[in-house]
């Protein structure tokens, strides 16, 4: 074996995703009732000829997905759970159990296990959901919290991030851009105050993009009105690590390629303002800045007339032949390859 066959690869090479294929890439299904594996945002397990469990799991790392000093514990229990819910409802499917799983530092008192398990308990009321189990160890670097969930659906009903076709439009709920930017100013005021403590944070103004970051709401409302006026999406996705991204898995899922245009972006003006107050491109805080939790699904052109006067919902481009590459389109009709560059793992 050569010296160059023998050098190790380093993870960040690969990223999440390339990662995630490496090592599962020998994972083959055993089980009939194993329907769906890896590769989507949740697995399928069918328990009836009608009816399959949808099983999803996330971790949250202290350091790394969340910083204590200023994400309050109870808006950090909730988030963790939004977080799994979103993967569920990704799917098409209403979320119905979690477990909740901590690796836990001796710098943390009951009283603030307690704090987290608040907002925990919140989110399980407010998305109907059980908390039914977990584990518990100790840690030796902060908060790991560690959440699995499951779900339900209809096989008929089910969506995944490989059902995108030719012409189908390209749609995305809410607005983007909102919780990158609240991270931004997070991190400009906790960067002021660690050189001069006295000075107070400037948060005044910001309430919508700190909330949207800090205690996300996974869009279960949507999967409501899809039921509501007999949509099923032919592809379906939830925005984590930012709308490039996402839209490129679904390309890639789909075996087809997408066009995505800017000035159909929903962003609103809160978020354009504070991404020139930041010098920042409030389109690439919309295209790649992640966290944003809302849901980015194709329908059939013949589906129009169903989505056009939802409040909630914005055509932003339309799926593409394979052969073409994924672009983003500007007001000049200028185009670029869209590439992600939102949130790396490592």
């Amino acid at each position: 074996m050569s010296e160059t066959e023998k050098k190790h690869r380093e993870i960040d090479a690969l990223g999440e995703f390339g990662l995630i294929e490496t090592l599962t890439k020998d994972a083959n299904l055993k089980n009939p009732s194993t329907l769906k594996g890896v590769g989507d945002d949740a697995a399928e397990i069918e328990i009836s000829a009608k009816e399959s469990i949808l099983l999803s799991t996330d971790m949250l790392i202290e350091g790394v997905h969340f910083n204590l000093s200023y994400v309050p514990l109870k808006s950090l229990g909730f988030k963790a759970v939004s977080v799994n819910v979103s993967d569920i409802l990704a799917m098409n499917a209403k979320p119905e159990q979690i477990t909740v799983s901590l690796g836990i530092s001796s710098k943390f008192p009951v009283e603030a296990l307690e704090e987290l398990y608040k907002g925990i308990h919140a989110a399980c009321e407010f998305y109907n959901v059980d908390l039914v189990g977990g584990d518990t160890t100790s840690s030796s670097s902060g908060l790991l919290l560690s959440i699995s969930i499951t779900g339900r659906a209809a096989k008929k009903n089910i969506c995944y991030r490989s059902g995108a076709k030719e012409n189908d439009l390209i749609v995305v709920t809410g607005d983007l851009g909102t919780s990158y930017l609240g991270l931004q100013i997070l991190e400009r005021e906790k960067g002021v105050f660690l050189e001069n403590p006295e000075i107070q944070p400037k948060l005044d103004g910001y309430d919508e993009l700190i909330k949207k970051q800090i205690q996300p709401i996974a869009r279960q409302d949507v999967i409501d009105t899809f039921n509501e006026i007999g949509l099923v999406p032919s592809a379906m996705i939830d925005i984590s690590d930012g709308l490039a991204s996402e839209a490129l898995h679904i390309a890639k899922a789909s075996e087809c390629s997408v066009s995505i245009y800017s000035e159909k972006l929903p962003i609103t003006e809160k978020v354009i303002l504070t991404a020139d107050e930041l010098n920042l491109d409030p389109y690439m805080c919309a295209m790649n800045g992640g966290e944003d939790y809302e849901l980015l699904f194709t329908v059939s052109q013949k589906d129009y007339d169903k989505i056009k006067n939802h409040p909630s919902f914005s055509v932003i481009g339309f799926v593409t032949d394979k052969s073409q590459d994924s672009l983003l389109i500007d007001k000049n009709n200028s185009a670029v390859r869209i590439s992600a560059q939102g949130w790396k793992h490592f």
